[in-house]
């Protein structure tokens, strides 16, 4: 690819990866260089960019009892943000049969109140900066692409690819094929989510995996896991994928 100088020499960009994924922009001789440590980001939508929790709770127990599991009390809600997705099910009673029947409803549903969904504060800033960064960035949900998109508002045209209707222990196979979809290698990207389940499914795909505190699960099960990165603000997450600039 050709760069232009300020004095019209034109001459190749060049891009080195480091031992650790990190990507270095285009180089100029006088110039600063910015380096990404990852050149893909991969994001989970409710609980990570959505703030869709509330909404989740406030149906959850209608969607109980139309599909015959037990219904969440108040005082069951900080224990089951602690649990895994296989141990939510049992502690509901929820067959795995079951599942995608309730997948389908619950995006049927949401679709409905998606206007009462609001992005969490800050996520258009920090988009904008990771993509102004030169950061390339996927989209990865249970959602359906078309709520997905109406959610993201113009921020959507921030993603350059969707992969949305994840199943619940899905989601691996939705980022080899975001992988495969990009050209990028499994060391140079990173998922972003809130549930125990997205950090499980990024070590199954073989990419480092971030976890934000202010979605699904409680941070105390997130870092459990041992999480590459912990996020406990929005804006934490382009400062720490952006590096300052560095001579």
């Amino acid at each position: 690819m050709a760069f232009v100088r300020e004095d019209n020499e034109a001459y190749s960009a060049f891009y080195v990866y480091t031992h650790q994924a990190q990507y270095v922009s285009p180089l100029r001789p006088t110039s600063s260089v910015r380096i990404m440590p990852y050149p893909l980001v991969i994001f989970d939508l409710d609980g990570t960019l959505a703030d869709s929790l509330p909404w989740f709770l406030r149906n959850v127990n209608g969607v109980a009892e139309r599909f015959s599991f037990r219904r969440v009390a108040e005082e069951d809600v900080e224990v089951l943000r602690g649990l895994g997705s296989r141990e939510i099910l049992g502690r509901l009673e929820v067959p795995l049969w079951k599942l995608p029947r309730i997948a389908r409803h619950m995006r049927r549903l949401k679709a409905e109140h998606l206007a009462s969904i609001a992005l969490f504060q800050g996520v258009d800033t920090m988009l904008r900066a990771l993509a102004d960064g030169g950061v390339r960035m996927a989209l990865v949900s249970s959602d359906n692409e078309v709520n997905a998109r109406r959610q993201l508002g113009e921020a959507a045209a921030l993603f350059s690819w969707f992969d949305c209707g994840a199943s619940l222990f899905g989601k691996a196979a939705k980022f080899r094929r975001i992988l495969k979809r990009s050209g990028v290698g499994a060391a140079q990207a990173i998922a972003i989510g809130d549930e125990v389940r997205d950090i499980e499914a990024a070590r199954a795909a073989g990419i480092a995996c971030g976890a934000v505190t202010w979605g699904y699960a409680t941070p105390e099960a997130l870092r459990a896991l041992g999480p590459d990165l912990v996020f406990e603000r929005m804006e934490d997450i382009a400062s720490s994928l952006r590096s300052e600039a560095a001579e």
